[in-house]
């Protein structure tokens, strides 16, 4: 699907598929020069994360492991619940490893600022954050982030792993609904 078969639904593409793709090489080339010689474990976090967590390390040259988790601050609606759930944990053992969590957005931080308290309560070696999007404008905590792709508006967003109501997520660029979709 591309933007033409969005129809009256788009609003407008703000980052394209090749300003995510070069972002995204770039990225993995950072992360490949600082975790040189170390096992790396990739956290995704479930769902919006699948999309980058499967580009972003296709891209990276160094070995590295992948888990996933499963949490959850958000209903079907536009913003942040602020309660964190646990709906899936990983499946790795995370003493002495090396964490890094693969977001595709970082909007208040409340939800990332939680799973990271949770994560190093595991006796990680180090945890550190890759995300796609980041809102600085809509922090609500702050949150160290290592690997930033883009700092955007604080619009809501779908695409590339971003959904509206499960849908949109499969998208190859970020854009913005309009608002006649999500009744704004």
């Amino acid at each position: 699907m591309d933007a033409e078969d969005m129809g009256a639904d788009l609003e407008k593409v703000l980052l394209s598929q090749e300003q995510i793709d070069t972002r995204l090489t770039e990225m993995a080339a950072e992360i490949d020069a600082d975790y040189a010689g170390r096992d790396v474990l990739l956290v995704g976090v479930l769902r919006g994360a699948v999309m980058v967590m499967a580009d972003l390390s296709r891209k990276l040259h160094s070995p590295v492991q992948m888990d996933w988790m499963a949490v959850s601050s958000y209903g079907s609606g536009t913003k942040s619940s602020g309660v964190v759930r646990i709906l899936k944990d990983l499946d790795t053992d995370l003493t002495g490893r090396d964490v890094l969590i693969v977001e595709d957005i970082i909007d208040s931080g409340l939800t990332l600022s939680w799973l990271v308290g949770n994560l190093r309560s595991r006796g990680p070696a180090s945890v550190e954050i890759a995300t796609l999007l980041r809102k600085p404008e809509a922090a609500k905590v702050a949150v160290d982030v290592r690997y930033v792709g883009f700092d955007i508006p604080p619009e809501f967003v779908v695409g590339y792993g971003l959904d509206y109501g499960e849908q949109y997520r499969h998208l190859p660029f970020v854009g913005t609904l309009a608002p006649h979709v999500y009744g704004g």
